[in-house]
């Protein structure tokens, strides 16, 4: 039999995921964000509720359609937000993800990335329903490395056109 590749934390959060939306109640939740990799298939999304006294995140709940490494860093993630306030949630990145799930294997890093997006997209989501539009942050490119120019949109391509791991993206 085959060993898994996967951390203990991805492992359980695959076989145990947390926060699933297992009823179509949409309408209990205040910013929804959406979304995909149409290479692997992958597709997320979040639900958010939010204490509008001090924009803290009180509930996150989830919908996943992908693999393991999927399922497991939006599980994980939906943890990590609850509590957080809404710039502190809209801050958290793929390699925050990764750190704390423990690690992935390289030919799937790419599934942690999505998390975060659909996050983001429900944290604008609340702030554009709820009159917060000066709050919605434009998605720029940032630079990654400055020596070649090198953006997160860049390395972002990339995966999506089938690199799967450090050493891949150098070549």
């Amino acid at each position: 039999m085959a060993k898994w590749t996967y951390s203990d934390k991805v492992k359980d959060h695959f076989m145990n995921p947390r926060n699933i939306l297992r009823e179509d109640n949409e309408a209990d939740f205040h910013g929804i964000g959406q979304t995909g990799n149409i290479k692997c298939g992958d597709e997320m999304i979040v639900y958010i509720k939010v204490d509008p006294a001090n924009l803290t995140i009180t509930d996150c709940k989830w919908r996943t359609y992908g693999c393991a490494s999927a399922i497991a860093s939006t599980s994980i993630l939906s943890e990590m937000v609850i509590g957080m306030t809404l710039e502190q949630a809209y801050d958290i990145t793929a390699k925050d993800i990764l750190q704390e799930l423990g690690g992935l294997p390289d030919n799937k890093v790419h599934c942690s990335v999505l998390g975060d997006k659909a996050l983001r997209a429900a944290i604008d989501d609340y702030y554009r329903k709820n009159g917060m539009e000066d709050r919605v942050r434009t998605q720029s490119a940032k630079i990654v490395c400055e020596c070649m120019q090198v953006t997160d949109e860049d390395i972002e391509h990339a995966v999506l056109e089938g690199v799967r791991s450090f050493s891949e993206l150098q070549d």
